[in-house]
């Protein structure tokens, strides 16, 4: 199926879904890390907290969780 820049994805019931970005700049870091994440916010969550725990060292928690979905910003 061809994209068609939206910036929301669709269900399997057919309703759409507003896309979410991480963004690694916008979260403190000694190494400005750069990275952009986008998708669901299911997929960005998960992705994100990966991220921050193999590349950043933090230790994957619930609070950490929760700090991360708090960051996430709707794709523009």
């Amino acid at each position: 199926m061809p994209t068609t820049g939206t910036t929301k994805s669709t269900t399997s019931a057919g309703t759409a879904k507003q896309r979410k970005v991480a963004d690694c700049r916008l979260f403190p870091s000694e190494k400005n890390c750069s990275l952009t994440i986008a998708g669901t916010e299911e997929e960005v969550l998960e992705v994100a907290v990966q991220h921050a725990a193999t590349s950043h060292g933090h230790k994957n928690t619930p609070e950490l969780r929760n700090q991360i979905k708090a960051m996430l910003k709707d794709e523009r």
